[in-house]
């Protein structure tokens, strides 16, 4: 069934944005090129020809160094090393052989400009940090150094069903497609089939006694011709994309939408590897899904390990990996397919013999197709598979059946137990009267309750079988016979038997469907529970914690959390487990190696995985918008984490990912808050100082012109006036300067208010002390406790407070009234408060009154100083202590200024 055609479609916008969006980020992050030397088949000239480039690259200059280059019995490819620097390779011992590795670790260290890197599709030996040699290239191109390597078209995995019907070998090392296609060069090294053979039989490629094995097997005429043709497509298609793509004209089906059904069975990979390439010359987005029917529990170990497998095949070729549960596949995948918009499914179908299923049962295609609205359908047929593969399906099929019959004691003594009470039962009812066909009834219930009470369908078979015999042989005549005097029983007993087998069928079914629904319903809720407590937490540590805890609960695993710090590190932020003690392997340097790597590298690693694979933990990355910003670790001594838990991490890490982008938002609008009012508060002090400046200045000026221009006509008592009033004017000027300093200092968190036990008495007595040197001819009254009052506070900025306060109390209040100073303790806090006598404070006044404009709200500060900027640095002191402050008026007139400084020492660090 063809690909639906469409009409020419504009450049969809998003996908325009996606490519600009990748192209910036791998400049910003200075990610190296790639170029392969791309053949079809081995000794074309693919090394050589790197090799040659490569030269090249070092006579223009260019820091060049090679890392790895297969060994080879081809005289001219070793004749163009010498004269290249290279790379010693890492020795592994395997198996007591020692075999020779690209050595990764020494070629990071050696941060060459171009590296060269050959057989890209090579399996490292155990031991070596990645499992393939890709991932190693992968680690190179972020690290920035440009690769230079090669690859034959049978290895990549899109491709692998197609070369293997073509030459009858199943390639094992393979590349995924996007390495081939994020490559930034391709060069094609193609000489002719015949040409190849010819250099075969010379023993140019292969050694003599391996010539003819090849011959035979893989470089036939026909083979060549075949796979340079596919070489050549591939390259062509690549080229073909890149021209739209320059050109703008991505009109290519990007409305397309292919999923694929992925199974246990060894045939699913090639629907994966189908729909992957048809994704590929399509440009658009496919989904592989499993369908869980509630009966993996029965799937033998190879059956699990090949749906395993399966899942992480399409997920390596850029799938989206899904994991539906539901009683009925088809109604299940037609109901996704429907919601999802998906346009096209492809399905394997094998040729088999119809049984007498098929008389009433419709084919699974059949069905699905009924169900869909518009989507297409691709069935790939599998009848000519492996000999091999087809033996351990009929294996699997066996082992599985024998599962079903697997009946363990405890669900045996249920089943007899019900039995025995029904038999019983049945026989009082028997003396009761009761009739021979209510009996029945009685052993039909007793066959749905042990359907209700067991596990699986062989206990409802086994129930029917018995309970059909035994009211054979205990109630009808003859008694303790199987045999019956009336015919029409037969009948009785089969009708009895279907009803009784069916009942259990359909009641074992809705049990199984009903745990999926309620697994589905856990796992909802644990997303749903997670979502809202991350919608209402605040703070990196609470969210980590939060996420911790739920991920142990739901794993049952100890979990570690590594959340990225200011300077981009990843400290270990958090561990949880039931027990401390299980999760101490997670903590070991080993483990934090592995995270460490996760997070440079924005990949999963550690157990079960090609990276790191030796580590007891599964590490995932939490990432958004290509951002790693914390590795999530689970503990995998009790065994590797499958897909299905992986795709329930990968959602709970975009929820994680949501709830640290919501905080760094939070933080950076704090930020840029603080910012603002910090900006708002120098242009308010600019604004007030230029009035609070202008009257002293003018005063001086006044005072010092007067005298040089009357030196000799003054007596010395008008020049004792204007000196004094030039000093008075100085230290206001000097004052206003210390108290701007202090508020801008403090606000900005460039001094931390440093807090030591003082006594309050002494502070009040050093404030007053050094305001009746200023106002000699002013009365004060103070009021303190008894008992020593100690208040942790920063002595010289709370006597400035003091100093401020008092003044503004001098400033508004007659000559002759007197200025109250109370001290008194109230619960945890120390209570100041200065108290005049004066106008008090306006209705207008009030809004502003610890603001630094409040002087620009006021009347002209030509005809009095004002002291705005004096209470605004005292509320700037007092909150930097923790403290409050407030102004209130007296009802006998005057005003009073009251803060409270905490006693405890929970705030000793504010800043």
């Amino acid at each position: 069934m063809a690909m639906r055609r469409q009409e020419d479609v504009r450049p969809d916008p998003e996908q325009l944005l996606k490519m600009i969006k990748q192209t910036e980020e791998r400049d910003s992050q200075k990610f190296g090129k790639l170029k392969i030397f791309f053949g079809y088949a081995a000794g074309v000239g693919k090394t050589y020809a790197m090799l040659e480039e490569a030269h090249d690259q070092l006579a223009a200059g260019v820091d060049i160094v090679v890392g790895y280059v297969e060994p080879h019995t081809r005289p001219e490819t070793n004749l163009l090393l010498p004269g290249l620097p290279v790379i010693a390779p890492q020795q592994i011992n395997y198996k007591n052989i020692k075999l020779q590795e690209f050595d990764l670790d020494a070629a990071l260290k050696r941060n060459p400009e171009l590296i060269l890197v050959d057989e890209l599709a090579h399996t490292n030996a155990i031991g070596v940090r990645n499992k393939k040699r890709y991932q190693d290239v992968e680690e190179l191109l972020r690290a920035g150094i440009d690769v230079y390597t090669t690859v034959n078209v049978q290895h990549i995995e899109s491709l692998k069903d197609v070369v293997a019907q073509i030459t009858n070998v199943i390639v094992n090392e393979t590349i995924p497609d996007y390495i081939f296609e994020r490559a930034d060069s391709i060069e094609l090294i193609d000489i002719d089939s015949e040409e190849l053979i010819q250099r075969l039989k010379e023993g140019k490629i292969y050694r003599e006694d391996k010539v003819k094995l090849a011959q035979q097997n893989f470089f036939t005429k026909e083979n060549l011709r075949l796979l340079r043709e596919i070489a050549m497509r591939k390259l062509a298609d690549r080229i073909s994309a890149e021209q739209q793509a320059t050109a703008g004209s991505l009109d290519k089906q990007v409305n397309e939408n292919i999923l694929a059904c992925v199974t246990a069975s060894p045939f699913s990979a090639q629907n994966i590897r189908w729909a992957a390439r048809t994704a590929e010359a399509f440009h658009c987005k496919w989904t592989a899904v499993h369908v869980a029917t509630g009966d993996e529990s029965r799937l033998s170990p190879q059956q699990r390990d090949d749906l395993e497998e399966n899942m992480k095949l399409a997920d390596k070729l850029g799938a989206r990996t899904l994991i539906l549960h539901g009683n009925d596949v088809a109604e299940t995948l037609a109901e996704f397919a429907n919601m999802s918009g998906i346009t096209n499914i492809v399905i394997g179908k094998s040729k088999k013999k119809k049984g007498i299923r098929s008389l009433w049962e419709h084919d699974f295609e059949d069905r699905l197709i009924s169900l869909l609205d518009k989507s297409e359908i691709h069935i790939l047929s599998n009848n000519d598979p492996d000999a091999s593969q087809v033996t351990t399906l009929r294996s699997f099929s066996f082992k599985r059946w024998l599962s079903w019959w697997t009946m363990s004691s405890t669900q045996t003594s249920k089943m007899m137990g019900i039995l025995f009470v029904t038999t019983v039962i049945s026989y009082l009812l028997k003396s009761w009267g009761v009739e021979q066909h209510n009996l029945a009834m009685v052993y039909l219930l007793a066959v749905i309750l042990i359907s209700r009470v067991t596990d699986g369908y062989a206990y409802g078979i086994v129930a029917s079988v018995v309970s059909v015999l035994l009211f054979d042989v205990l109630f009808v005549d003859p008694i303790f016979h199987f045999k019956t005097d009336d015919p029409s029983y037969l009948v009785t007993f089969f009708i009895l038997l279907i009803i009784a087998l069916i009942t259990s069928s359909l009641i074992t079914s809705s049990r199984i469907q009903a745990r999926l629904i309620v697994e589905r319903e856990q796992r909802l809720q644990v997303l749903y529970d997670i979502n809202r407590q991350l919608l209402k937490t605040r703070g990196l540590d609470s969210i980590v914690t939060i996420t911790n805890d739920y991920i142990s609960r739901s794993f049952n695993r100890p979990v570690v959390f590594y959340a990225i710090d200011e300077k981009g590190g990843i400290p270990k932020t958090s561990v949880s487990s039931s027990n401390r003690a299980e999760a101490d392997y997670l903590l070991t340097r080993d483990e934090e190696a592995v995270a460490n790597w996760v997070f440079l590298n924005n990949k999963i690693a550690g157990s079960g995985t090609d990276t790191l694979s030796g580590a007891d933990g599964f590490y995932m990355p939490i990432a958004s918008e290509r951002n790693v910003l914390g590795v999530v670790g689970i503990g995998c001594r009790e065994g590797i984490v499958n897909q299905e838990s992986r795709s329930t991490l990968q959602m709970i890490s975009s929820l994680i990912a949501l709830a640290f982008e919501r905080q760094q938002l939070s933080d950076k609008q704090r930020e840029t808050i603080v910012e603002n009012e910090r900006e708002k508060m120098r242009s308010n002090l600019l604004r007030s100082i230029s009035h609070d400046l202008r009257t002293p200045l003018t005063g001086i000026l006044g005072a010092s012109s007067a005298m040089l221009e009357n030196e000799k006509s003054f007596d010395k008592e008008t020049q004792h006036k204007l000196l004094t009033s030039i000093q008075s004017e100085a230290q206001w000027l000097i004052r206003l300067v210390e108290n701007l300093l202090s508020v801008t200092r403090i606000q900005e968190g460039s001094v931390s208010v440093n807090k030591t036990d003082e006594i309050a008495e002494e502070v009040i007595s050093d404030a007053l002390s050094r305001i009746k040197k200023r106002f000699p001819k002013r009365k004060f009254r103070v009021s303190i406790p008894e008992k020593a009052l100690f208040v942790p506070m920063d002595a010289t900025l709370i006597m400035q407070v003091l100093i401020n306060l008092m003044e503004n109390a001098i400033t508004h209040s007659p000559d002759d009234s007197v200025i109250d100073l109370y001290l008194h303790e109230k619960k945890d806090e120390a209570i100041f408060a200065v108290v005049d006598y004066g106008e008090g404070i306006s209705d207008e006044q009030f809004p502003f009154l610890f603001e630094a404009n409040s002087v620009a709200n006021q009347k002209s500060s030509d005809s009095s100083r004002g002291m705005g900027i004096g209470l605004s640095i005292c509320m700037t002191i007092v909150q930097a202590h923790g403290g409050k402050m407030k102004g209130v008026n007296r009802l006998e007139g005057g005003a009073v200024f009251e803060f409270t400084l905490p006693l405890t020492e929970g705030e000793n660090h504010a800043k």
